[in-house]
């Protein structure tokens, strides 16, 4: 007997759905609770306005969290591979949370600063813990870099730049390709910065 998602994982679900296809400001709580099969109060009882909805699918679904247990529990010390096994992560994370970038990134709407504040959260933790990660290899002699944290936004900046070329609702760049971007990226990274 597989797990059932709950009443907010359905809201969260279906608020990511229709903001995606029709913006947060052509979305109404109205079409997200029938959307999640509740009733409108439902939403209202689990978050309160649909600004805290899609600063909650934030929360849940970004790759803070995750990326923490990764740069804790995964990392090896050889620079080749952890940064192989971080823009794998990555990718693999914002691939899964297209439609939630697409969200953010659409145009048409313009969301509230908390959600931006939420959403920005991420980026800032990730530039953090790859910026600990190159000063600690630095220290450890096996890395050169003058600026750990310019090293942390260009490896950050250089994964972004691919997410974001192929961005689209349901569209994804080819694996293949993204596989071989990958493994050019942080061949010629690790490269320039091994001593």
């Amino acid at each position: 007997m597989g797990s059932h998602p709950s009443t907010s994982d359905k809201l969260l679900n279906a608020a990511i759905e229709l903001m995606a296809a029709k913006g947060y400001d052509g979305t109404t709580t109205k079409e997200i609770a029938v959307a999640a099969g509740v009733n409108e109060v439902t939403l209202f009882r689990h978050f309160g306005t649909k600004q805290k909805l899609l600063e909650a699918a934030f929360q849940q679904y970004h790759y803070a969290e995750e990326m923490t247990k990764l740069f804790r529990e995964s990392l090896s010390g050889e620079l080749h591979s952890d940064l192989l096994l971080i823009s794998r992560t990555y990718h693999r994370i914002m691939n899964r949370n297209r439609k939630l970038f697409f969200i953010a990134h659409k145009g048409s709407s313009v969301l509230p600063d908390e959600v931006y504040q939420e959403a920005a959260r991420h980026p800032r933790h990730l530039r953090d813990l790859l910026t600990g990660y190159f000063r600690t290899m630095a220290e450890q002699k096996k890395v050169v870099t003058p600026n750990p944290e310019m090293t942390a936004m260009s490896f950050m900046w250089m994964n972004y730049g691919s997410f974001m070329s192929g961005l689209k609702a349901d569209e994804t760049t080819p694996e293949r390709m993204l596989n071989d971007f990958i493994e050019e990226s942080v061949r010629l990274f690790a490269r320039a910065l091994t001593p």
